[in-house]
């Protein structure tokens, strides 16, 4: 599942059904992989705004 959402988060445009595939075969179902995507597409949302906007962490 993390290289999964590794793959999608750096080289989206490379996904393929095989990649689908590959976490059915390993016991996800549809929707936990349709949650995997949806929560990756999100965090990778997040940070392409945050970067955009220049906004950077606060020191803790």
């Amino acid at each position: 599942m993390l290289d999964y959402a590794a793959k999608l988060t750096r080289r989206p445009e490379t996904m393929e059904e095989a990649d689908v595939e590959g976490l059915r075969r390993t016991g996800f179902s549809d929707t936990a992989i349709h949650d995997i995507v949806q929560v990756t597409a999100l965090f990778n949302y997040y940070n392409r705004l945050a970067d955009g906007l220049g906004i950077t962490l606060e020191a803790k």
